[in-house]
C-alpha cells in the first residue's frame, strides 16, 4: 500500500500519477472505514479526495498555506499530514479532530468549523505574507455551498485588491448540506455547462482570474490546473466540479443524508445507532409547524442551510411549498429577513442551531430587537449534550440570547411544554421569541402547560418546600428533580423546586418570597455561567443573607469531551452540589 509511504506531504512528490490514483482509492477505503465504524463528515471528505492529493502534490505545506472553508473537508489532508493513525487504527480514532486543529499540526492554520471563512482568513496570511517580503502561495479553499455566506463575499470582494499571489479553490459539487439556494447558483450552473466559457462569470466580475476544471476527481486534470496558478502574481479563482460523496454509491446517490452521519453498516448504508427513547425534536418541530401552516398561511419556516435541525427532510419541504425557505448558509440574513417578514404581518419560525447562531448577534440586536417584530426561533443543540468539538458548541447561546432587550427567551423542559411556548411564540406579535429547544433527554411529561406566556418573566414552582430552592433552567430540569430527591434522602430536606421557564428575565414576587424560609438557592443550567442566567440569580439575591451556588460550566472552549467529565470538571453531578451545599449551609 502506497499510503505506509506518505509520513509527509513532501513523500507524495515521489509517487507517478498511477501510483498517486493507487493512493486515492486506498485513501477512500480507510475514510470509509473510519466513517462507517466511527461517523463524520461522508460526502465532503469522498470528494475532495484527488483534490487535496494534488494540492499537496503541487503545492509545498507548510510553506504554501492552504485553508480549508469549514474543514469538514480536511480528512484526506490529515492523513497526508502525518495523522494517518487517527484514522487507519480504531484506538487513534478520537486523537485527530473532524475539523483543522493548529494544535496538531503544522499544516493546520485555523481552529475552524464554522462556514464561509476561508477566503477571508487565508487572504490575511497572504496580506502578511506581503508586508513581512516574504515568498509561498496560499490558496483557500471553498465549497459552493460556503459562498452563500456573507463572509464569503467579503472576502471574494476585498480579495481582487490584494495584487499579489492568492489562490482560491472553488469545489463546486452542486451541493450545500441539502441543495443549494440564491441567484449565485444559477451562474455557477451555467459555468458548469458552458465549462468555465459563459460571459456572465460572477469570479471575474470581481475582477478575479478564472481558470474552470471541469472534472475536479481528475488527478491529472487538478494537478495541471494547480501547477498553472503555482506562485501566481495576482488573485485567481480554480473553479473545479466534483461529486460529493464519490466512490460510495449510497453517499453519491443520497448527498444530503451522508453529508455527516452516525455509524453505519457500509454493505446497507444504513445507521446502526439505537437511540432509544431520545426524543428528535427536529421531526417534531416539522411536524407541529406542517400542520400549524394548513391552517394559518402566513406561517414559514426558515432555514439558512440546514433544514434537518427543524426536521424539514425534502418531503416535508415540499409539503411546505412556498412556506419554506432555505436562505443558504447565512444566518445574518435570515434573521433580518424574518424580521423583515414579521414587520410585514407574516409568522417567521427561524430554526437554528446554538452554535451557528453565534454568527449574528448583530442582527439579533439591530436588525430584529431594536424593532421589537414577532419572529419565532427554535435555538437547537443548546447545551453540552450534542455537538462537543470546540468550534460547534452549543453552550454559549444563553449570554448571547438573553441579554438583548425586547427578546423573550425560552426555556421549555418537555416535549408538551416545548409545544406550548412554540404555539404561543407563533400566535402573539408583542415580542421576538427564542425558545432553547430541550435536548432529547427531555422526554413526554404527561403534564398539561398553560398556552400563554405574555406574563412575562413568571416562574413556575413544581414543588413546595423550605430552607433549599432548585432552580432548574429547561433541559436541566430533569437534573434538578433528581437532586431535589437526593436532598431529601441525604438531609431530610424537602427543597423547593422551581421551573423558572424564561431565561431572559428573573421572577422577583418569587424570588422574594424564597427569602422567608430559605437558606440557599442553586441554580442549574447547561450553558456557560459567565453572562448567564444563574448570575441573574445571583445578582439578586446580592445584598440579602439569602446564599446562592450557580452551576453551569466555565466559559471555555472544551473540545471533544466526554459529557459525564464535562459534569465533574464542572462540579454538577449530584453528589459533588451535594457536598457543597453540606459546607454551604450545614
Amino acid at each position: 500500500m502506497y499510503i505506509e509511504k506518505i509520513n509527509n506531504p513532501t513523500d507524495l512528490k515521489r509517487l507517478s500519477l498511477n501510483e498517486l490514483k493507487t493512493l486515492s482509492s486506498e485513501i477512500r477505503k480507510i475514510l470509509l472505514n473510519k466513517l462507517s465504524i466511527h461517523g463524520g463528515h461522508v460526502g465532503p471528505n469522498l470528494g475532495m479526495v484527488e483534490t487535496t492529493i494534488a494540492l499537496h502534490y503541487i503545492f509545498n505545506s507548510p510553506v504554501d498555506k492552504i485553508v480549508y472553508d469549514v474543514s469538514h473537508q480536511s480528512y484526506t489532508h490529515k492523513i497526508l499530514t502525518g495523522r494517518k493513525d487517527g484514522f487507519i487504527n480504531p484506538d487513534d480514532f478520537d486523537a485527530v479532530s473532524g475539523y483543522t486543529n493548529i494544535k496538531e499540526s503544522e499544516h493546520d492554520f485555523f481552529n475552524v468549523g464554522h462556514t464561509s471563512t476561508s477566503v477571508s482568513l487565508a487572504l490575511g496570511l497572504a496580506k502578511a505574507r506581503d508586508v513581512k517580503e516574504e515568498k509561498g502561495n496560499v490558496i483557500a479553499v471553498i465549497g459552493d455551498g460556503s459562498l452563500s455566506g456573507g463572509e464569503a463575499y467579503e472576502g471574494l470582494n476585498n480579495a481582487s485588491e490584494q495584487g499579489s499571489n492568492f489562490i482560491i479553490v472553488v469545489n463546486d459539487n452542486d451541493m450545500s448540506i441539502a441543495e443549494n439556494h440564491g441567484g449565485l447558483y444559477s451562474n455557477l450552473k451555467e459555468l458548469r455547462e458552458t465549462e468555465g466559457k459563459c460571459p456572465n462569470n460572477f469570479f471575474k466580475a470581481l475582477g478575479l482570474d478564472y481558470l474552470f476544471v471541469k472534472d475536479g476527481n481528475d488527478l491529472e486534470s487538478l494537478i495541471e490546473a494547480f501547477a498553472k496558478v503555482k506562485d501566481s502574481s495576482k488573485p485567481v479563482v480554480v473553479h473545479i466540479v466534483t461529486l460529493k460523496g464519490k466512490g460510495y454509491k449510497p453517499a453519491e446517490t443520497n448527498k444530503e443524508e451522508y453529508h455527516w452521519k452516525m455509524p453505519f453498516s457500509l454493505s446497507t448504508g444504513k445507521s446502526d445507532i439505537d437511540f432509544g427513547d431520545w426524543i428528535d425534536y427536529g421531526n417534531l418541530s416539522a411536524d407541529f409547524l406542517l400542520s400549524e401552516m394548513n391552517e394559518n398561511k402566513n406561517i414559514v419556516a426558515i432555514t439558512s442551510g440546514t433544514p434537518a435541525v427543524m426536521g424539514f427532510s425534502k418531503s416535508k419541504r415540499e409539503a411546505a411549498g412556498k412556506q419554506f425557505v432555505d436562505v443558504g448558509i447565512a444566518e445574518e440574513h435570515a434573521v433580518a429577513f424574518a424580521s423583515g417578514m414579521a414587520a410585514n404581518g407574516a409568522t417567521p419560525v427561524y430554526g437554528v442551531y446554538s452554535t451557528f447562531i453565534q454568527r449574528c448577534y448583530d442582527q439579533l440586536s439591530q436588525d430584529l430587537c431594536i424593532n421589537n417584530n414577532p419572529i419565532v426561533m427554535p435555538v437547537f443543540m443548546g447545551g453540552f449534550r450534542g455537538m462537543n468539538d470546540m468550534t460547534h458548541l452549543g453552550f454559549f447561546d444563553i449570554p448571547l440570547i438573553s441579554n438583548i432587550p425586547n427578546m423573550v427567551y425560552l426555556a421549555p423542559t418537555c416535549v408538551e411544554e416545548y409545544i406550548s411556548m412554540l404555539t404561543w411564540g407563533i400566535n402573539q406579535k408583542s415580542h421576538p421569541v427564542a425558545i432553547r429547544v430541550p435536548d432529547g433527554s427531555c422526554g413526554y411529561s404527561n403534564e398539561i402547560f398553560e398556552q400563554d406566556y405574555s406574563n412575562l418573566n413568571k416562574y413556575k414552582k413544581v414543588n413546595e418546600g423550605k430552607d433549599i430552592a432548585i432552580i432548574a433552567l429547561g433541559s436541566m430540569f430533569n437534573h434538578g428533580k433528581n437532586l431535589q430527591s437526593q436532598i431529601s434522602k441525604e438531609l431530610n430536606i424537602n427543597a423547593t423546586l422551581i421551573n423558572p421557564r424564561f431565561i431572559t428575565g428573573i421572577d422577583k414576587d418569587m424570588l422574594n418570597e424564597l427569602k422567608f424560609d430559605h437558606q440557599l438557592v442553586v441554580t442549574l443550567e447547561d450553558g456557560v455561567l459567565d453572562g448567564g442566567f444563574g448570575e441573574k440569580i445571583s445578582r439578586f439575591y446580592g445584598d440579602t443573607d439569602v446564599k446562592t451556588i450557580n452551576y453551569g460550566l466555565k466559559k471555555e472552549f472544551a473540545d471533544r469531551f466526554d459529557e459525564e467529565e464535562l459534569m465533574k470538571e464542572n462540579r454538577l453531578t449530584i453528589p459533588q452540589i451535594i457536598d457543597d451545599i453540606k459546607r454551604t449551609i450545614i
